[in-house]
C-alpha cells in the first residue's frame, strides 16, 4: 500500500501542486517567523553581553532626566522630574577609591538631534540621542571607536555616529547644527565613531559632548544619571557591588554587569515573544485557509480514483488500508511542501533582515540562527495540517463500497448526512451569534465572550457554506443568464453542481474577507472619531513638540511668545496633585488662552477662575470624587509641599486636556525642571506658510523640534491606524493568496472531471471563447459567493467589537466603509478571473473527440 501511495502522488503531480503550494507558503511562513525572531534575539543578546563585557558593577538612577521616567495618567500628566539630580561627582569618586576598583565612568544622556545640509532631522526622533564623551585610558572611551578624529574635549566640539556623519554629508572640523529642547547650538565636529548603541542600530544618531556640556543639557553640573564601573583583575563583582550600593543615594540602584546584561537579553526575549506571536497567528490564520485547498483536493481525488480504490479493496485491500493509503500520499504530500517552504522561510527570514536594514534599522551582524525548534515546528506543522485535511477524504474513500465505486457511482452525499451536517453547522452558529450579541452588550467585559463566539460562528457558517451557496448563486443566475447568455448559464449551474466543493472554495475566501472586512471597519470607524475628536476639540492652530515626544525647555516657550502674528499661546505641563493621598493627573496652562486653544465646555462656573489661582476638574473625575464649584481641596505638590486650591469649575472632559487644570503660575515654585509635552499656538487669521515660518524661526530652526499645524495634528492622532491597517492587510495577504489557490484548485479540477461534457458541449457547438467565458463566470461567482458571506460576518465582527470599545471613544459611531466594501469585492471578481486563466485555457483546448471517449 505505501508503494501505491508513492505512484499515485507521482500519477497526480499536477493535480497536488496547489496542495504543495498552500503548505508550502504556511510553513514558510512559520519557519520564515521563528528563524528571523531566533536570528534577532541571537545578535542583539550578543550585542548585550559585548556591550557590558568590561563592566563589573553598573549603577542607574531615576528621576534625574530632563524627559523621562514619567507614568502620564493623561494628556499633561504625570510625576514630575527633576526632583533628584542623580549620582553626583563626589559619589562617583568615593565609588573609584572602593578597593578592587579599576575604573569609573558616569555617563548622562538625553535627547539631542543632528540637522542635516537642509536643516532636517537625522533620524526619527525617538532614537536621537546625546551622551558624554569620557577618555579613560591613552585618551579614549572605551565605548567608543573612532574612525576618524577624536573625540570632543572643548564646550564647542561634538562627535557623531558614522551613520549620522554620512547621511548628513559631515567631514571633521565642519560645524554641525544640533537642537536639544532648548536653544539650538552651532558645534564643530571633532571625530567620527562607530558603536554598538542600540539606538544607533534602531536608526537614530548619537551625539557626544564633552562631559559638562552634556551635563548642562541634560541634567544639572556635576551629576550623573548612569555610572559603569570596572573591576581590577581577580576582584570579586559582588564585593564591589557591595561597596557601591553602600554609597548610593536613594534614588539610585547597583546591578553586575552580567546581570544587567542578562535582564537586557530577557527584555529582548519578551520584546520578539510578542512579534512572534503576531506573525505566527498570521501564519495560522494562512494555515487554516490552506486546509480547505487541501481538503478539496484529495476529496476531487478520491473521487476521481473510485475505480481504482475499489479494485484494491476487490482484491484484498482492507478499509483500513485503503484509508492508510490516502492518508499516506498526504503524509508524503506535506513532506515535500514543508522542506521546501522550510528552505522558501529561511529565504524569507533573510528577506525580512535586508528589508529592515533598508528602512534605517542597522540590526547586529550574527549568523542566520536555525535552531531545532524552528525544523521540529516547520515539519511538524506542514505534514500534520495536511494530515488533518486529508484525514475526512480518506475516510470516505475507506467507506466506498467496492460494488458501488466498480460501476462508477462515486459516494453521493446522502440525505441523511446532509441533515446531520446542516443541523450541525446551524447549531454552531446559532450559538456563536448568540455569544457574539451577548459579549456586545457587555460592554468592555465582553470580548472574550465575542472570541469564542466568533471562532464557532465562523465555523458553523463554514459548515453550512454549501448549503447557502444555492439560494445565494441562484439570485444572480437569471443576471449570468440574460447578460451571458449560454455561457453564464451553464456557469451558475457549475458553481452549485457540487454544493461542498464550492463551499469548500469559497470558505477560504471568506475566512480572509471576514477578518480583513473586520479588521476595516474598526479601522475606519475608530478613525473617524479620533479625527472628530482632535478637530471638535482643538481651536489652536499649531501644535510645537519635541521630534521624540520629550519635554521642551522653558525658554522654548518664551521664544514662542515673542513670535509675530502669536495672539494666543499655552503650554501643557505636566504636572501632577494628590489630594486625600490620591494622586491626579493635571495639566498647567495658561489662564484665559486656554479657551482659545482648546473646546472646553464649562459645566459650572468659569475657566477664568484659573487667572486667580483656584482649579478646574472635568466633570467625571469631580463626579467621581463628590468635588462641587467652590469647593476647597487640600493638595501636595509634586516637591511635597502642601496647599489648598479653590475648584473654579467644572468642564466637559477633554481627551486632550489633563483632568485637572491649573495655571502655570500656581505650579511654578514647586517645579525647578518643569515638563512641558506640548505648545499649543493661536495665530492672527489661521494658520499658514509665514505663521509657521515665523514659529520655526523663533525656535532657532531647532531640528530637533516639530511645529505641527491642524493637518500634522490629525495625521499624528489617526495616521497609526491607517499604518496598522496596512500591516494588517500586509500580513493577510498569505492567507488570500492561499484563497487563490484554493480557486485555481477547484477549477482545475473541475475541468479534468468534466472534459467529457465539456467536449460534447464543443461538439454542438459551443466555441473555445465561451468554453473559457463559462470557466471564468465560475470562478467569479464562487469568488463572490466567498467574498459576500466574508463581507457580512466580518462587518457583523465590527459591529459587535465596537461596542465593547466605544465607551473609552468620544463620539464612537460605527461607519461602513461602502467604498473599501466594493473595493473587497472587486478584487474578489479579478482574483476569479486571473484564477480561471489557466483552467479556461486548459478547457477550450481540449480535443473535443479525445474528451467525448473520456471515462
Amino acid at each position: 500500500m505505501f508503494r501505491t501511495a508513492l505512484r499515485s502522488v507521482l500519477a497526480h503531480k499536477a493535480r497536488l501542486l496547489m496542495t504543495v503550494l498552500a503548505v508550502m507558503l504556511g510553513v514558510a511562513f512559520v519557519s520564515g517567523t521563528l528563524v528571523f525572531t531566533d536570528t534577532l534575539g541571537n545578535a542583539f543578546r550578543k550585542q548585550s553581553a559585548k556591550s557590558f563585557k568590561d563592566v563589573s558593577v553598573a549603577v542607574s538612577s531615576y528621576d534625574g532626566r530632563d524627559d523621562g521616567g514619567r507614568d502620564d495618567g493623561g494628556p499633561g500628566g504625570g510625576e514630575a522630574s527633576g526632583r533628584n539630580p542623580g549620582i553626583s561627582a563626589a559619589t562617583l569618586k568615593k565609588i573609584g577609591a572602593l578597593d578592587g576598583v579599576s575604573s569609573v565612568v558616569g555617563r548622562v544622556d538625553g535627547f539631542a538631534g543632528v540637522a542635516d545640509q537642509d536643516g532636517k532631522l537625522i533620524g526619527d526622533g525617538w532614537s536621537n540621542s546625546g551622551s558624554n564623551f569620557v577618555p579613560v585610558k591613552d585618551g579614549k572611551d572605551p565605548a567608543y571607536t573612532f574612525t576618524e578624529g577624536s573625540g570632543p574635549e572643548k564646550d564647542n566640539q561634538v562627535a557623531l555616529d558614522r551613520t549620522t556623519a554620512d547621511k548628513g554629508g559631515y567631514q571633521v572640523g565642519d560645524t554641525v547644527r544640533v537642537g536639544t529642547n532648548g536653544p539650538v547650538r552651532e558645534f564643530t565636529l571633532s571625530g567620527v565613531f562607530t558603536t554598538e548603541d542600540g539606538a544607533v542600530n534602531a536608526g537614530g544618531s548619537l551625539v557626544l559632548f564633552d562631559t559638562a556640556v552634556a551635563q548642562k543639557l541634560f541634567l544639572e553640573p556635576g551629576f550623573f544619571q548612569n555610572v559603569n564601573v570596572s573591576a581590577d583583575p581577580g576582584a570579586s563583582d559582588a564585593a564591589v557591588l557591595a561597596g557601591v550600593k553602600s554609597l548610593l543615594p536613594d534614588n539610585a540602584e547597583a546591578q553586575t554587569g552580567q546581570q544587567l546584561a542578562e535582564d537586557q537579553a530577557a527584555d529582548i526575549e519578551n520584546g520578539l515573544s510578542g512579534l512572534n506571536q503576531i506573525l505566527l497567528a498570521f501564519a495560522a490564520i494562512a494555515l487554516f485557509v490552506g486546509v480547505f485547498l487541501i481538503s478539496n483536493t484529495f476529496t476531487m481525488l478520491v473521487a476521481q480514483r473510485t475505480r481504482e480504490l475499489a479494485l484494491l479493496r476487490a482484491v484484498g485491500a482492507s478499509r483500513r488500508q485503503v484509508k492508510r493509503s490516502v492518508l499516506t500520499e498526504a503524509g508524503v504530500v506535506g513532506l515535500i511542501a514543508s522542506a521546501v517552504g522550510f528552505v522558501l522561510g529561511l529565504g524569507l527570514a533573510t528577506g525580512l533582515r535586508s528589508a529592515m536594514g533598508s528602512f534605517g534599522a542597522q540590526l547586529p551582524a550574527g549568523p542566520l540562527v536555525v535552531s531545532p525548534t524552528a525544523v521540529a515546528a516547520a515539519f511538524g506543522v506542514g505534514v500534520l495540517i495536511t494530515l488533518l485535511a486529508a484525514w475526512l477524504p480518506a475516510r470516505r474513500a475507506a467507506k466506498i463500497p467496492p460494488v458501488a465505486a466498480m460501476s462508477s457511482v462515486h459516494g453521493l452525499s446522502t440525505t441523511k448526512s446532509l441533515v446531520v451536517r446542516n443541523s450541525i453547522g446551524a447549531g454552531l452558529a446559532l450559538i456563536g451569534s448568540a455569544g457574539i450579541i451577548g459579549g456586545a452588550a457587555a460592554g468592555s467585559n465582553g470580548r472574550t465572550l465575542i472570541g469564542a463566539g466568533a471562532f464557532l460562528t465562523m465555523i458553523g457558517v463554514i459548515v453550512l457554506i454549501p448549503l447557502l451557496s444555492r439560494p445565494v448563486i441562484a439570485l444572480v443566475r437569471p443576471l449570468l443568464r440574460r447578460v451571458f447568455g449560454v455561457s453564464g448559464k451553464l456557469a451558475a449551474q457549475n458553481a452549485v453542481r457540487n454544493p461542498r466543493r464550492t463551499g469548500a472554495t469559497a470558505s477560504a475566501l471568506a475566512i480572509g474577507l471576514t477578518l480583513v472586512t473586520g479588521l476595516t471597519v474598526i479601522g475606519v470607524t475608530v478613525g473617524q472619531a479620533v479625527d472628530k475628536m482632535t478637530t471638535d476639540n482643538i481651536r489652536a492652530d499649531y501644535m510645537v513638540q519635541m521630534a521624540n515626544g520629550g519635554g521642551l525647555d522653558p525658554s522654548a516657550v518664551t521664544a514662542l511668545e515673542k513670535a509675530p502674528g502669536v495672539n494666543a499661546l499655552s503650554p501643557q505641563q505636566s504636572t501632577g496633585l494628590q489630594v486625600k493621598g490620591k494622586f491626579h493627573s493635571a495639566s498647567a496652562v495658561t489662564p484665559g488662552d486656554i479657551q482659545k486653544l482648546f473646546t472646553v465646555p464649562t459645566v459650572s462656573g468659569s475657566l477664568d477662575s484659573l487667572t486667580r489661582g483656584e482649579i478646574a476638574v472635568a466633570d467625571k473625575t469631580a463626579k467621581s470624587n463628590g468635588w462641587r464649584t467652590g469647593d476647597t481641596l487640600s493638595v501636595t505638590y509634586d516637591d511635597g509641599k502642601r496647599g489648598s486650591l479653590r475648584v473654579g469649575a467644572t468642564y466637559k472632559a477633554n481627551e486632550l486636556l489633563s483632568p485637572l487644570l491649573v495655571s502655570t503660575d500656581v505650579v511654578k515654585a514647586h517645579e525647578a525642571r518643569p515638563f512641558i509635552g506640548e505648545v499649543w499656538v493661536k495665530t492672527d487669521g489661521g494658520a499658514s506658510a509665514a505663521h509657521e515660518q515665523a514659529l520655526v524661526d523663533a525656535l532657532g530652526d531647532n531640528p530637533g523640534i516639530s511645529v505641527m499645524d491642524r493637518q500634522d495634528i490629525r495625521n499624528t492622532f489617526g495616521g497609526f491606524i491607517n499604518t496598522a491597517l496596512n500591516i494588517m492587510y500586509g500580513l493577510l495577504a498569505m492567507a488570500l493568496i492561499i484563497a487563490v489557490l484554493g480557486v485555481i484548485n477547484t477549477l482545475a479540477m473541475s475541468v479534468f472531471e468534466r472534459q467529457q461534457e465539456i467536449g460534447m458541449l464543443r461538439a454542438i457547438g459551443l466555441d473555445r471563447s465561451k468554453v473559457k467565458r463559462m470557466i471564468r463566470l465560475e470562478a467569479v461567482v464562487i469568488s463572490l459567493f466567498g467574498a459576500v458571506v466574508g463581507v457580512a460576518l466580518g462587518g457583523f465582527l465590527a459591529w459587535a467589537i465596537g461596542q465593547t470599545i466605544k465607551s473609552s471613544i468620544p463620539g464612537y459611531v460605527l461607519v461602513v466603509p461602502w467604498e473599501r466594501i466594493g473595493i473587497f469585492l472587486l478584487l474578489a471578481g479579478v482574483v476569479g478571473v486571473l484564477a480561471a486563466l489557466w483552467p479556461a485555457r486548459s478547457a477550450a483546448r481540449l480535443n473535443m473527440l479525445t474528451a467525448i471517449k473520456t471515462e
